[in-house]
């Protein structure tokens, strides 16, 4: 059996990291994903240059593209997929969270419960 991911990567997103990562050079080796307290909606998304591992860290790589989770926001992101959009108004990452219950008006925070491990092992054993 394969190796669970915590989250997963579209080519649009995994094409923004290879960029990001290039244009820093240097000691870049991906970016680091995580969540914090904050906005009006109770949590945000981070997103930060990684230039080193850090330990209990999960990682993805995609097509040479490589996102590093941050330990406690493991139970937060199971299951979400990253993408990368532009639009004619924005443009940035953009997060596809089955844990996520709902978002404020301006998109800009979100509200998380933590997953539910028995339900994705269910889900995983039926895969």
């Amino acid at each position: 059996m394969g190796r669970f991911s915590v989250l997963s990567m579209t080519d649009a997103a995994a094409d923004r990291v290879k960029s990001i990562v290039a244009s820093k050079g240097g000691d870049a080796l991906g970016i680091r994903v995580g969540v914090k307290k904050g906005g009006c909606a109770g949590m945000e998304y981070t997103i930060d240059l990684a230039t080193e591992a850090k330990p209990n860290e999960d990682s993805i790589e995609q097509d040479g593209a490589k996102v590093f989770v941050a330990p406690e926001a493991v139970l937060f992101l199971l299951g979400t997929e990253m993408d990368y959009e532009e639009t004619v108004i924005r443009s940035g990452f953009v997060f596809r969270n089955p844990n996520q219950t709902s978002s404020c008006g301006c998109g800009e925070s979100v509200e998380l419960k933590a997953a539910d491990l028995k339900a994705l092992a269910e889900q995983r054993a039926s895969a």
